[in-house]
């Protein structure tokens, strides 16, 4: 069973933080290890082959209406196990009168009361229970029933509940008053399902019982199933003969471990989940957070993270640090074009959509008392949001996780210098370096493939290394998000209809945020191209236009966009790897040839599968200050230097046939100087402050930064180191940062 081997790797991981800094397991770490080997117990006790269930329940949960005596039945009579109804079987034969007469009879609080009672007096195994509407409103009774069951969620549309209510005639519901509508009881009953659930079934609209009965097995097999969804390096090679083992890991090692040890990136060993049509359409009306959870309960198996756990950390990362409701809003441009605005987040740059909730998988996923370093390579807004998103973990895990970022000391802007620099905490630091951002990326990725190094940290200080950059699998995920929920507000905004085409246009340095979209259409969103916009650094427009990723004669230049001011794109790998059938040899044997010759070219059939989907172009500097300006006038908006750049491909290469989505991946108050030399304002030479002030009065969308304005403000923490553009400088730096924060 997976478990077991999840609860042995997580053991080693500890015991090896234990004995490298020569202490006995404390009691924090005692009960992990308790708590990791009863789980592996308590599933392996109903794992069968010959039974779905064994001597454990299927509790099925949901709002009244959601069908689960229905659903119940239709299970029992698949499964041949015993169907309990709780109002039927329980409530009612325990209290000789009906669940509305007694409702009617003691009232909301104490019907709780004595409901709760009636279950904590019943036990059964090896059945379907259907269980009442109100049951997850008492702690103890769910406590109860949760020791000896997966508990299953029917999550129906609200509309589709009120409509059932309404046929069914139902006039008494726990918490109904006359001056409560059912739609916003229903609302606030969800609150109470979300504690409880193990598995969700998200049901579309007008589904029959038995289809949703078909999908509460299927979700009951992917939980038992937790070794379906791991996950191999870019550079694995498969095995030619069926008996030797594959080497994969879980997605919570994969978040931990950051990069592969052979040198290549973590992805899943099989395809996406896809979603169909109907639960896509479920969530055109839902919020960004609702949306999130059920991307990504898709996506992370419960035995890595349970799906309460899960939604806890959602809410927490998008709750309150997003200066707009929507998150990830999408604004109508002009014409077909249309603005994802990804800069609300506390940085103001697109990081923020997966820093925030990062660090909290981050930590959820690592054992306890183990130390561990964050190493970021920043080319200018990667840096603040890493530092920002791991500053908000609590107490305990900012005392294990520290971060620290490594930027070009002059290929960023001054805003995003500032910035980074402002945003060192308690366990972040920033490093400049004397290079650009290639080096500091591929010298973070030789750091991690030394393995002397590496041992050296854990041996001497109880110390293991990981990544926040997009290379972390952890970091990636989250950005499906919002590329799928853009194409969900057009729909919901009566662009578009569900099913139509998309195109997609985004900024691209290191490959993530356009490989993101492409997973999200893996998952079932109809993105017809994806629109990759280069700057002056056009390696990938070369690359997607002629197959040959060459980088010989090839200078970095510094431009207007330096978030994009990058030649070695770390997620190419990815997305090769995924058009090449998951050839890891020949991922080896190209990246391999890009390290040591500087080049490599792909056969002609791949370079046709990637112009199938792909088109790309670049934006010289005049044209990026050209298209903020006349953007500017034509219809008040200010768009930053990135998003300059996409929008000068898209209206180059787009054919208008369908909408284009253009990523604004940063908002404009980081980029001022250049903002102002577009718009041919005299008075750069003022202090980033004033600046701000005076892009302000001009009353242009978006409107300022707040969190970015005030940044501008404070007086805060400006020291911080700079390092040569050297390796083993960058090592030193390391280590003298773990001395600091963990010894």
């Amino acid at each position: 069973m997976l478990n077991f081997n999840r609860c042995q790797h997580l053991k080693k991981i500890t015991q090896k933080c234990f004995s490298s800094i020569h202490v006995k397991t404390d009691k924090h770490a005692q009960r992990f290890l308790s708590r990791t080997f009863a789980l592996a117990e308590l599933r392996k006790s109903w794992y069968s082959t010959h039974c779905l269930v064994g001597d454990k329940n299927i509790i099925l949960m949901g709002p009244p209406g959601a069908g689960k005596t229905t659903v119940g039945r239709i299970i029992g009579q698949k499964l041949g196990c015993c169907v309990i109804d709780v109002d039927d079987d329980i409530l009612e034969k325990t209290w000789n009168m009906s669940v509305s007469e007694k409702l009617q009879d003691v009232g909301n609080e104490q019907f709780l009361e004595e409901e709760g009672k009636a279950v904590l007096n019943f036990s059964a195994s090896g059945s379907v229970i259907s269980l009442t509407g109100s049951n997850p409103m008492h702690d103890a009774s769910m406590w109860h029933l949760k020791k000896n069951g997966v508990i299953v969620y029917l999550d129906v549309p609200l509309l589709d509940l009120i409509h059932r209510l309404k046929l069914m005639k139902i006039d008494r519901i726990v918490g109904w008053n006359s001056g409560t509508s059912m739609k916003d009881l229903l609302k606030f009953r969800r609150q109470y399902y979300k504690k409880w659930y193990d598995a969700r079934v998200f049901c579309e609209s007008g589904a029959s019982p038995e289809e949703v009965a078909d999908k509460v097995l299927n979700a009951i097999k992917r939980y038992q199933d937790v070794d379906s969804e791991t996950f191999i390096s870019t550079r694995h090679v498969w095995p030619k003969h069926c008996e030797q083992k594959v080497s994969a890991k879980f997605f919570s090692e994969a978040v931990i471990e950051g990069l592969a040890s052979d040198g290549g990136l973590f992805v899943p060993a099989k395809e996406f989940p896809e979603l169909s049509c109907g639960e896509w359409q479920s969530l055109v009306g839902a919020t960004y957070i609702e949306r999130a959870q059920i991307l990504l309960e898709r996506c992370i198996h419960p035995a890595d993270i349970p799906a309460a756990r899960l939604g806890e950390m959602i809410e927490t990362a998008y709750g309150e640090n997003f200066a707009c409701s929507k998150i990830a809003p999408v604004r109508h441009l002009s014409g077909n074009q249309f603005i994802l605005e990804l800069f609300h987040g506390p940085t103001g740059s697109f990081k923020d959509l997966s820093l925030q909730l990062m660090p909290h998988i981050f930590a959820y996923c690592i054992p306890p008392s183990c130390n561990y370093m964050i190493l970021v390579a920043t080319s200018g807004d990667t840096g603040s949001a890493v530092l920002n998103g791991f500053s908000r973990l609590n107490k305990n895990d900012k005392q294990r996780i520290a971060v620290v970022t490594f930027f070009p000391e002059n290929g960023v802007s001054d805003f995003q210098k500032a910035q980074i620099i402002g945003s060192q905490r308690e366990n972040g630091w920033a490093v400049g370096v004397e290079s650009d951002f290639d080096f500091c990326q591929t010298a973070i990725k030789r750091i991690f493939n030394d393995s002397d190094f590496t041992g050296f940290l854990t041996v001497e200080y109880g110390t293991i290394l990981s990544s926040a950059n997009s290379i972390n699998w952890g970091r990636l995920l989250p950005q499906v998000v919002y590329h799928a929920s853009a194409y969900l507000d057009l729909v919901s905004q009566g662009f578009i209809s569900f099913g139509s085409p998309v195109d997609v246009c985004i900024p691209t340095g290191n490959f993530g945020n356009i490989l993101a979209a492409v997973y999200a259409k893996m998952m079932g969103i109809p993105i017809r191209k994806f629109i990759c916009a280069s700057n002056q650094n056009r390696v990938l427009t070369d690359f997607i236009k002629t197959g040959h990723y060459d980088l010989r004669e090839r200078k970095l230049a510094q431009t207007f966009s330096p978030s994009i001011d990058i030649l070695k794109s770390s997620n190419l790998e990815r997305h090769l790897h995924l058009m090449a059938n998951k050839d890891g040899q020949l991922m080896t044997e190209l990246f391999n040839q890009l390290e040591s010759q500087h080049h490599f070219q792909i056969e002609k059939v791949l370079v046709e599968k990637l112009q199938q989907d792909f088109v790309a172009d670049w934006c010289s500097e005049g044209e990026c200050l050209a298209a903020i300006n006349s953007t500017y006038n034509t219809s008040g908006y200010i768009l930053d230097p990135h998003t300059a750049v996409a929008k000068v491909v898209a209206d180059r290469v787009q054919d208008k046939t369908c909408p284009v989505i253009v990523s604004s991946t940063a908002h404009y108050s980081k980029f001022a100087p250049a903002i102002m030399q577009a718009l041919k304002i005299k008075e750069i030479n003022e202090t980033s402050s004033s600046q701000l002030y005076l892009l302000g009065s001009y009353n242009a969308l978006p409107p300022l930064h707040e969190v970015l304005l005030e940044r501008t403000k404070q007086q805060e923490k400006t020291e911080y180191q700079v390092c040569a553009a050297d390796v083993n400088v960058l090592k030193n730096h390391v280590e003298k940062l773990i001395q600091n924060q963990f010894m």
